[in-house]
């Protein structure tokens, strides 16, 4: 039991000295990992994906991607710039890829490296479509979720083991039900909604980036409603999904237009 409360003192220690401050959302956020460490591994995983897979380059789609991420770009900038974040972006590689796939996806890697999957254009319908979704994706690396996510996934490791130091006296049958609980439980309990409230904050952040780039942001609740149709009620129960449900989603949506007009009105965007 001694070692299980040294161990758990170590440990919030470490915690408290390992927190950074989000240089979007201005809040305290684990940081066990750096960007320094982070982005190497991930310029070179998506340089291998691109190698694995097909890029779309010259086509009118291919240079709507790269018209769209520019611009996003451009709204991050103009966004930090005025937080007093201007060093938030360093370090970042910016890269816009249209991928042949029938995947309706798109995703972002630390540092800003961002595929779009061919699939996902019919959904997107149009720029302020795919604004919504390069805007969502984006706000992903401004935020840190990478760091987040690989941090959060350290911290799981260092319970587990605390735990286990904090059981060693039990059984080994007792001790092999306590870790499966804490597996279970910090999984449902802690990484998902920690997964839920990351693509909740991705969201708020990227109707901004699009509004401050031109894009209407109210033309996000018509695309995520398109979404919605595709998934055809497949996803699991929202305690159990890394995602919100389409409704609470929509519904959060609907109430952050305002504020997101409002923080584009600041650049001198506006909307009828």
């Amino acid at each position: 039991m001694k070692k299980g409360i040294l161990f758990c003192g170590m440990l919030t220690l470490f915690l408290i000295l390992s927190c950074a401050t989000n240089p979007v959302t201005g809040k305290k956020t684990l940081a066990l990992v750096s960007n320094d460490q982070i982005f190497p591994s991930s310029f070179q995983q998506y340089n291998t994906f691109l190698k694995e897979n097909k890029v779309i380059t010259g086509t009118a789609d291919a240079k709507r991607v790269e018209t769209v991420g520019m611009k996003i770009r451009a709204a991050a900038e103009t966004f930090l710039k005025a937080k007093g974040n201007t060093d938030a972006l360093k370090g970042y590689a910016w890269e816009y890829k249209l991928v042949d796939s029938k995947e309706i996806n798109a995703w972002c890697m630390p540092g800003g490296k961002i595929v779009v999957y061919s699939g996902i254009l019919p959904v997107t319908l149009d720029e302020a479509g795919l604004a919504t979704v390069m805007g969502h994706e984006v706000s992903h690396a401004l935020a840190n979720h990478g760091q987040q996510r690989m941090s959060a996934g350290l911290l799981q490791q260092l319970g587990a083991a605390g735990v286990a130091a904090a059981t060693g006296s039990q059984s080994a049958e007792t001790q092999a039900l306590i870790m499966q609980a804490y597996g279970v439980g910090s999984s449902v309990g802690g990484m998902l909604p920690f997964s839920r409230s990351h693509e909740s904050e991705a969201d708020e952040i990227g109707l901004k980036l699009m509004a401050i780039a031109g894009y209407n942001p109210e033309t996000a609740v018509a695309f995520w409603q398109r979404m919605a149709a595709k998934s055809g009620g497949g996803k699991p129960a929202e305690l159990l999904s890394t995602h919100p449900s389409d409704e609470t989603r929509i519904a959060n949506i609907k109430k952050q237009i305002p504020v997101a007009k409002a923080e584009a009105a600041k650049y001198g965007v506006t909307f009828k």
